[in-house]
């Protein structure tokens, strides 16, 4: 096992105490949004052994077979195949879509041939991988997921009389509901330039004038109020307003269409850093691009169903690359599985993890560690409340 020291990234729409507050440390006043855990170029986490400290890729990478364990490692190469975080939202984070395999794969090859930078601001796929994520939620969380029906976006509108609002009231009037959410979020990403900001007021302020209720009702003006002019504000009246309470998780495959609005969670995905966004953002937007990869249909709110097993709440999603196991929170006794690479956060109190193999290790509050896959099975016994990520199921997708 090997204690890990993990980089916060500081995007502007996160909180300013909560991730302070699970690592013991002073808060700054800057928004601290995430904390991740992994070895993703982005942030790669440093693996502290008895030879030294080493970025955790430097570690996999001297002995990928005994590290990762030679399933993962010929299933994923020699590179770990998800990313563990610790999100903290103050505010809306953008509006987005993941690519799947294919279209990560594709548009990945297609960028480096034609040699945008990877760290370019325009670019759209910053690696070949998909990026699938499952989110648990710590406290209260807010977000928008997936579209709802036409019909429940049409009755929000009826009563108003703008420019746009028609014109989305005719859009989502199709039949084909693929049809009728392509045409509305078509249209709103397609706003002429010189058009746009008025077009949006309009909207705005005759919906605040007109006294909604409903899930929609304050997320419209609020979101138009931190990015004036930008059409995510309206498309957030396409999609689902979702409340999770803690211990509650969402499943987001290619293709769903989401925004975070606020909370602390936990997010474990694949690990990648391919985005396409929408709206609600000051970042680059390629309207076209995610326009072809964002699933039209109209589904239930993908809440993930946890298992139960050792003593541990387990969420395995349909993705290869990941699976998250809750242990807590209060008395703990339970064991992680020993067969690939784990990556285990303590949230809070104190913990002992007893390893088959080579000594244990204690963990209190926002520490964590990396087990390597030949540790075997891990035993977690304590008081407090932790999470971990391993491989996920040995399946396509």
């Amino acid at each position: 096992m090997h204690r890990l020291t993990n980089r916060v990234r500081p995007y502007a729409w996160g909180a300013r105490t909560a991730i302070p507050r699970l690592l013991g440390t002073e808060p700054d006043g800057t928004p601290q949004a995430e904390l991740w855990l992994g070895a993703h170029h982005g942030a790669p986490s440093t693996a502290h052994c008895d030879d030294g400290s080493k970025s955790l890729p430097e570690l996999i990478a001297a002995d990928p077979h005994r590290v990762l364990g030679v399933s993962t490692a010929e299933r994923f190469g020699a590179r770990l195949p998800y990313l563990l975080k610790y999100l903290a939202a103050e505010a809306p984070l953008s509006l987005q879509v993941h690519p799947d395999a294919d279209r990560a794969r594709s548009g990945y090859e297609a960028e480096e041939r034609a040699g945008i930078p990877v760290d370019a601001p325009h670019r759209n796929y910053r690696d070949p991988h998909h990026k699938p994520e499952l989110l648990l939620a710590l406290e209260p969380f807010e977000a928008l997921c997936g579209f709802r029906e036409p019909a429940a976006t049409v009755a929000d509108l009826s009563g108003l009389d703008n420019e746009l609002a028609n014109a989305l009231r005719e859009d989502l009037s199709a039949t084909d509901t693929h049809a009728a959410l392509r045409a509305a979020l078509t249209r709103l990403l397609s706003l002429p330039a010189p058009d746009r900001c008025r077009m949006i007021d309009e909207f705005v302020q005759e919906w605040s004038g007109r006294g909604r209720r409903g899930a929609h009702a304050e997320i419209v003006v609020d979101l138009a109020a931190r990015y004036p002019g930008d059409p995510g504000a309206v498309a957030s009246l396409l999609l689902n307003r979702v409340t999770l309470w803690p211990g509650q998780a969402l499943y987001l495959p290619a293709g769903n269409l989401h925004a975070y609005l606020q909370g602390t969670a936990v997010e474990v995905m694949a690990s990648s850093d391919n985005v396409l966004r929408a709206g609600l953002t000051a970042k680059h937007v390629d309207a076209p691009e995610l326009l072809d990869v964002v699933d039209f249909s109209v589904l239930p709110i993908p809440y993930a169903q946890p298992g139960f097993l050792d003593g541990r709440r387990e969420f395995r999603p349909a993705a290869p690359e990941f699976a998250l196991h809750e242990i807590g929170p209060g008395r703990i006794t339970a064991h992680l599985p020993g067969d690939g690479p784990t990556v285990v956060l303590a949230l809070h109190g104190t913990v002992d993890l007893v390893a088959e193999v080579g000594e244990g290790v204690t963990l209190r509050g926002g520490e964590s560690v990396f087990i390597q896959a030949d540790s075997g099975p891990i035993k977690v016994e304590g008081h407090g409340h932790v999470v971990a990520a391993t491989v996920g199921d040995h399946r396509d997708g």
